[in-house]
């Protein structure tokens, strides 16, 4: 497991200390926890952005799409 060192604003920081002792488990497992929820809706956000955008180049309709092509 690779050791990582980064920097915690003091709000979040006061919130990990007092949810662990609330929630009786330790402050790495709670940011293991977060990170993972935090990549899952960063995930869906994505998923839902590639669908819009290529929604957003297919949006004409049957009739639209063909109009003026001649077969």
């Amino acid at each position: 497991m690779e050791q990582l060192n980064f920097t915690l604003n003091s709000e979040n920081l006061e919130n990990l200390k007092n949810f662990s002792e609330i929630l009786k488990k330790d402050m790495s497992t709670i940011m293991n926890e977060a990170l993972e929820e935090y990549f899952i809706n960063q995930q869906k956000k994505l998923l839902e952005k590639n669908l819009e955008d290529e929604n957003a180049m297919t949006n004409l309709d049957y009739d639209e799409f063909w109009d003026g092509v001649d077969l």
